[in-house]
């Protein structure tokens, strides 16, 4: 498990070989703070917001339960003699089991990079325009399915599904260019209303935190069924996210300006004026141990504020646990590509590793983990954890 250091405090669901209830916990360097029984002792007025052992109850919360939480948090984990009292309720970070840390409700991916769009409109759209006339005026996203978001480790089954050979024939089987998008999740804590949209200013009176995203792609699938709807199967089998939601108090040093924008932007997405949202979060994706790409999630084009704004801005509603993710994060060098496709040119020019080996696609047996870092305070970096899976071989039809 990652070390977290005193900062960052993340949130996540764990259970013990000792006790398999799930429960609530705190990532503090390298221990979990079992905060479903802490809040019991130290902070009764919340207990009930910690009993279920997920954080949906602290999601629906809002953003006053999750200051006094996290407040609460920090002074138990900075007095000594808090520390002293809680001492039973810490657990050695490698013999807790990590779950699911909340319910997924709805789930919606983004494509919010450009130079990963650029890149995948030249492999897929090699003799049009590399970006698609929408693309600079608006968030462009799809709505993915919830039920199989899964939690890192879960193993990744290879899918199966139709795809076109490069002779034209429509055959069925396993995915032959099994892909990952390195990603950024966004979790909703507070619900709104049907018909209400939500505003650039409101986005963090909404979500609650960050987890990294693997959006595993079957790219032969997707580049047969895509038109004219987009995505469906190649990419609905597997989406793993991280086991801990870092908060966004957690992110304070990390808000940087979005890059500029060239193209004027509608009053509910301009965001010229506020605050910014852009991120700088440093990611890094290893395949089989050895690093491959690291790419830079500032470069962003979109903010997590403006994909939230155009999400709700026709009276979508959104509920507590709703996670939407940026789309992958690439920046605009070859080793900062979030997508074995980006890396290996669509498979027309492999990779090499440091094993002998090439890879343009994943092979049954490959373990892809991804992890990032984010500023801290005095120049310090902070970890945001990793998410990890291994892919193993497809499962033939009955």
């Amino acid at each position: 498990m990652t070390s977290f250091g005193l900062r960052t405090l993340p949130y996540g669901s764990f259970s013990t070989a000792q006790d398999p209830r799930p429960r609530v916990g705190v990532a503090v360097a390298n221990q979990v703070l079992d905060v479903s029984a802490a809040s019991a002792q130290l902070l009764p007025a919340y207990a009930e917001v910690f009993a279920s052992g997920t954080l949906d109850a602290l999601l629906a919360g809002g953003p006053d339960v999750w200051a006094t939480v996290r407040s609460a948090v920090e002074s138990w984990v900075h007095d000594a003699r808090a520390r002293a009292v809680l001492h039973a309720h810490f657990h050695a970070a490698d013999a807790v089991r990590m779950l699911a840390p909340f319910t997924v409700a709805d789930y919606v991916d983004f494509y919010a990079s450009e130079p990963h769009a650029t890149a995948v409109g030249r492999i897929f759209r090699p003799d049009g325009d590399a970006l698609t006339p929408n693309w600079k005026h608006l968030p462009i996203g799809y709505h993915g399915r919830a039920g199989t978001v899964v939690p890192s480790g879960t193993p990744i089954v290879r899918p199966r599904g139709q795809r076109r050979t490069p002779e034209g024939e429509v055959v069925f089987g396993p995915s032959t260019r099994l892909d990952i998008e390195a990603e950024v999740g966004f979790v909703v804590g507070t619900p709104s209303t049907l018909g209400e949209p939500v505003g650039l200013d409101d986005f963090d009176q909404h979500v609650f935190g960050i987890v990294l995203v693997n959006d595993w792609s079957a790219r032969d699938l997707q580049a047969w069924e895509y038109v004219p709807l987009g995505p469906f199967l190649g990419k609905s089998f597997a989406t793993s996210i991280s086991p801990w939601v870092v908060p966004l108090a957690a992110l304070e040093h990390a808000r940087v300006a979005p890059p500029v924008r060239d193209v004027p932007l509608l009053p509910y997405l301009e965001d010229g004026g506020m605050p910014p949202w852009g991120l700088d979060l440093q990611l890094q994706v290893r395949l089989n141990g050895e690093v491959i790409s690291e790419p830079p999630y500032a470069g962003m084009y979109w903010t997590p504020a403006q994909m939230l704004a155009h999400l709700s801005v026709n009276g979508a509603s959104i509920r507590s646990g709703d996670l939407y993710a940026s789309g992958t994060v690439s920046g605009p060098r070859q080793k900062q590509a979030g997508s074995m496709l980006e890396l290996s040119n669509g498979g027309r020019e492999p990779f090499p590793l440091q094993d002998g080996t090439t890879r343009s696609f994943l092979q049954d047996g490959d373990e892809v983990v991804i992890s990032a870092t984010a500023p801290g305070a005095e120049g310090t970096r902070i970890s945001l954890g990793e998410v990890r899976g291994v892919v193993h071989p497809s499962r033939p039809s009955t």
